[in-house]
Formats: C-alpha cells, sequence, structure tokens
C-alpha cells in the first residue's frame, strides 16, 4: 500500500471525504479541507504530491476549527503551521530523518525518495523542525543536527551522532 493509499485509508476511517481530481485551477491553491471533505487540485501529476497535499489537508481535519483562509489572523496562521506540523509527523517525523541516516541517503533527493515525499516537502519539514526544535534534536541515542537550507545535506543527515 502506498502512503497516498494509507493517508485514503485514514480519512476513509475517519468518514474524510476525498476528491482527488477537483479542479483549482488558476489558484495556488493544491488542497483544501472544509466540514469532513478534502478536495485535492487535478494539476497534482503524482501519487507522492497528492500524498503531501492530503496529509496536510488531514492535518486539518485532526488539528482545526473554524475557517482559517485569513492569514491576517494570527490564530489562523498557527492552526495553518499545526496542521503542516501533522502531516510532516506524520509523513517524516524525526524518525524518519534518522531513518534516512540509517539508510545512507547522501542527498535530499535520496531522503524524499526514501520516505516517498517530494523534496519541496521535505524542505519544509526540516526548515519546520529547525523553527520548534532550534539547530537539534534528540531522539532516542541519536542527536539530529537541523540546519536552514541550504545546507551541507552530510550535515543535515543529519550530524546524527549515536550515543552509546
Amino acid at each position: 500500500m502506498t502512503e497516498y493509499e494509507k493517508l485514503l485509508s485514514n480519512a476513509n476511517d475517519n468518514d474524510v471525504t476525498v476528491y482527488d481530481d477537483y479542479n483549482l485551477k488558476g489558484t495556488r491553491i493544491k488542497g483544501l479541507y472544509c466540514d469532513g471533505t478534502v478536495a485535492i487540485s487535478n494539476d497534482l501529476r503524482t501519487q507522492k504530491e497528492k500524498a503531501c497535499v492530503l496529509a496536510e489537508e488531514l492535518g486539518h481535519f485532526y488539528t482545526s476549527t473554524g475557517n482559517i483562509l485569513d492569514m491576517s489572523d494570527t490564530s489562523n496562521r498557527k492552526q495553518e503551521l499545526r496542521a503542516r506540523l501533522w502531516a510532516y509527523n506524520k509523513q517524516i517525523g524525526l524518525r524518519g530523518l534518522i531513518d534516512c541516516y540509517k539508510a545512507n541517503c547522501k542527498s535530499i533527493h535520496e531522503m524524499a525518495e526514501y520516505l516517498d515525499v517530494t523534496e519541496e516537502f521535505l524542505l519544509e519539514a526540516i526548515e519546520c523542525y529547525r523553527s520548534k526544535y532550534g539547530v537539534y534534536a534528540k531522539l532516542d541515542n541519536y542527536f539530529i543536527g537541523i540546519l536552514s537550507p541550504p545546507f551541507n545535506l552530510l550535515l543535515v543527515c543529519i550530524l546524527l551522532l549515536c550515543i552509546k
């Protein structure tokens, strides 16, 4: 089962209807969540792109309330960030960064392929983690250095130092 299929199953299990061929042409919008329904743009060509968008829209299902379209409102921006963080943790997480290290990924491209996400989504997740955790995070026996792009991937990838 692909990541996209897993997310569709998650949506279905929670009575969220997903329309993955919605006409959002003329907008920059890739997806929308409203009242138990997700619309994904028909401009998205791959399941990987759709999975990244669906993860964020499910993040809204799990973390957001009300109409948050007005991004000039601080509370709406906070809800948007919470939904994105939910998506990044669902699709990647600090554990995913460690798994990339263990899989010997050497580039953003290799990491994105390994995690089955787009490079854009991965870079946004790394930046989000840097904002949340600072320049490093600790998980289990690993310190994960989280640098802002542009960065030397071997440093991101992740300055994982095993503590034994």
